[in-house]
């Protein structure tokens, strides 16, 4: 067979994919015979393009999924996407303020359509980009999280939790977003460092400190802790708040930290967390002096609608004045802020719904620690365990348009996207058109995700999975890094080090950018990656390629047999023998090897063994003897070169099946069902 000089990855990748996608390849067929392999993809915010961190999840999961299908498992990868709530709204509402418009403007009926028409239109453009890298899902099980059938889905769990009273509503403290308007959960709220002043204020017969000295209109007493000596004379006495010049308690609290400012804490339960807590071991009422639009209300007119940095200043000025402010000073702590808009976030006391989620926890923590689901890297056991053993009551509602209504009479809350994708795994399967997936693949074999939303997400499929099914949802939960660029820096459009995973597979083919994302990494480790990278894996592609070429060339026009190995022990030659040898190795450690999920070692094993140990040292000593006509150079040349085309697939799924394809005279079927490699 005639093969270009030089391997054209634009002339190979979208004629392969089309090819894999017309012969059925993807979709699986039942056998209750055989063990499933079954992985539900983290569906992709439908809110923008996928970025490099989304293609580190492609890469792994079709490996994953591409090894259990030549193992002759019935392999199913199931493609979705998230409508991601809060932040879709927020993108989306960027995109009308481009027109002038709000959200107000549109109303929440037409306001709703043209959000899910526009999470259709970016779903559309990912699974374009999902298939680009090579994903070998099945298209024909594909769901979105607004889908109706998921809905039915969301809904009945709903009901159900309402109905065993783990659904209530209430009003506490929760963390609230004036820019988007609408409460978050804890896992929401992101903390940043920040460098801001500690003010030292006196409340009489002792001094407090505070960073925020807007909030001392609502202060209901001060805390003090029982072991701090110098406050024990004080204890049940009173303070007095300056301004106001109004006597609050002086109350004891072991929450109180002695080592922070004065080791005396003003108690404003209305808007702190903390506070709040405290307030209610000690009956304490909470006030109300910051709004839901982040401004000041229900204070002296004087301060009356200024935002909270302009209530600041004013009160300060004030406290100035009457010689009440004795101190300031540098002070850098961490400050709450939204995850999806960075608005520092404003602790309130609102009505919301809330999940009880410590019936909910229990099971969850007891599946992990009987090994019913193992966690890989086993480190991130003992996180899961201090989050799962320490969680708060889940609040579910958002005072925003987009998502699910809750189903609630009069209610216009929507419920947190996270409720909805927290039941993905079977959510998905029971929406199937294939009525028999849910009880063939579930439970899923492995959940692939970031160790980042490891309590945004995991913990809670675990936790509504055993709820509602009575099952766990998988039974491996596999954590990957974060990618950073190849100085271990984080990625961002700022610091102009972005890599889009489109622009480098166009430039270096998919394959190449597939390898450099698994190369080098290991379970829960962030993965460096560079353009050098990427190159470097661009010229293995061309060595794989070149490798071929001279193989296919020198078996033209000859017919060479398929030996029994057993049987030509005879007629091998030392070097015959010790590259079948290694190979026997590399078939067995990369079958472990990707059974424990270590890709990166599986990768890098690859790559030494063909370019190094094959291409270099085997191929070069063999020269005269495959320009002799020796067929069985040629046979073994060939028996080792179709099996690291085997073990390179799931990794490189592209370049391989094309060669595999020039091999014609073997009759055979695609590379992508061919069965994987016998270690003997």
């Amino acid at each position: 067979m005639v093969m270009d000089k030089n391997y054209r990855h634009q002339d190979v990748e979208q004629r392969i994919y089309q090819g894999w996608g017309e012969g059925g390849y993807f979709t699986p067929k039942i056998d209750e015979k055989r063990q499933p392999f079954c992985i539900i993809m983290p569906p992709p915010n439908a809110n923008g393009s996928l970025h490099i961190g989304h293609a580190m999840f492609v890469a792994i999961e079709d490996i994953l999924t591409r090894y259990h299908r030549m193992l002759g498992e019935p392999s199913l990868w199931l493609p979705g996407a998230d409508h991601a709530g809060i932040l879709t709204q927020v993108v989306f509402e960027k995109e009308l303020a481009k027109q002038g418009k709000t959200r107000q403007d549109l109303g929440r009926e037409e306001f709703y359509r043209q959000c899910y028409e526009f999470s259709q239109k970016n779903k559309q453009y990912m699974y374009k980009q999902l298939k680009r890298l090579g994903a070998s899902c099945d298209w024909t099980r594909e769901k979105f999280t607004l889908d109706p059938e998921i809905e039915k889905v969301v809904m009945e769990t709903f009901k159900k939790l309402y109905k065993d009273g783990l659904i209530y509503q209430g009003e506490r403290i929760i963390n609230w977003c004036p820019r988007c308007s609408t409460a978050l959960s804890g896992l929401e709220v992101e903390y940043k460092e920040q460098e801001d002043k500690l003010y030292y204020l006196n409340y009489g017969p002792l001094d407090i400190a505070t960073t925020r000295p807007e909030t001392i209109l609502a202060d209901v007493a001060v805390a003090v802790n029982p072991a701090d000596k110098r406050y024990l004379d004080l204890i049940g006495k009173k303070a007095i708040v300056p301004i106001l010049k109004k006597e609050i308690p002086i109350v004891a609290d072991q929450a109180v930290d002695i080592n922070f400012g004065t080791g005396a804490l003003k108690i404003t339960p209305g808007h702190d967390l903390l506070d709040w807590e405290i307030s209610q071991r000690h009956n304490l009422p909470a006030l109300i002096v910051i709004g839901p639009d982040g401004k000041m209300t229900c204070v002296p007119a004087v301060f009356e609608g200024l935002t909270t940095n302009e209530g600041r200043s004013k009160i300060t000025e004030e406290l100035k004045k009457q010689k009440k402010l004795t101190k300031v000073e540098p002070y850098k702590h961490s400050v709450g802020t939204c995850e999806r808009c960075g608005t520092i976030i404003e602790p309130l006391i609102s009505k919301q719904w809330f999940i009880k989620t410590q019936p909910l926890a229990e099971p969850a923590i007891k599946a992990v620690k009987s090994g019913e689901i193992k966690i890989i890297p086993k480190r991130f056991e003992k996180i899961y365990f201090q989050w799962m053993e320490n969680i708060k009551d889940w609040c579910i509602s958002r005072q925003i348009w987009w998502g699910y209504k809750i189903p609630i009479e009069g209610e216009e809350d929507t419920l947190d996207t996270w409720f909805s994708s927290g039941q993905w795994p079977f959510a998905t399967l029971r929406a199937s058109p294939y009525k028999e997936d849910f009880e063939y693949f579930y439970p899923t074999t492995v959940m692939e995700t970031g160790y980042e939303i490891l309590f945004f997400w995991v913990a809670r499929m675990i936790m509504l999975g055993l709820y509602t099914t009575g099952k766990v949802p998988f039974k491996t939960v596999y954590l990957h890094g974060l990618v950073r660029d190849a100085f271990g820096e984080k990625m961002s459009k700022s610091k102009g080090n972005v890599i889009d995973p489109l622009d480098v597979a166009d430039k270096y083919g998919a394959d190449a950018v597939r390898f450099a994302l698994v190369w080098g990494t290991a379970p829960g480790h962030d993965q460096n990656l560079g353009e050098d990278k990427i190159r470097g894996m661009r010229n293995f592609t061309n060595k794989i390629w070149n490798v071929g070429r001279f193989i296919l060339l020198n078996l033209e026009n000859k017919d060479v047999p398929f030996f029994d190995l057993a049987s030509q022990d005879n007629v091998l030659q030392s070097e015959d023998k010790k590259i079948l040898e290694d190979l026997h190795k590399l078939i067995k450690t990369t079958t472990d090897n990707l059974h424990s999920y270590r890709f990166g070692q599986a990768a890098e094993d690859i790559y030494e063994f063909l370019w190094h140990k094959f291409a270099d040292k085997y191929i070069e000593s063999s020269k005269k003897r495959v320009q002799e006509g020796d067929l069985v150079v040629l046979f073994v040349l060939r028996h080792v070169y179709l099996n690291c085309l085997k073990l390179l697939h799931p990794f490189m799924p592209f370049i391989t099946e094309e060669l595999w394809s020039k091999f014609e005279r073997l009759k055979k079927e695609p590379l992508i069902i061919s069965p994987w490699p016998k270690e003997s």
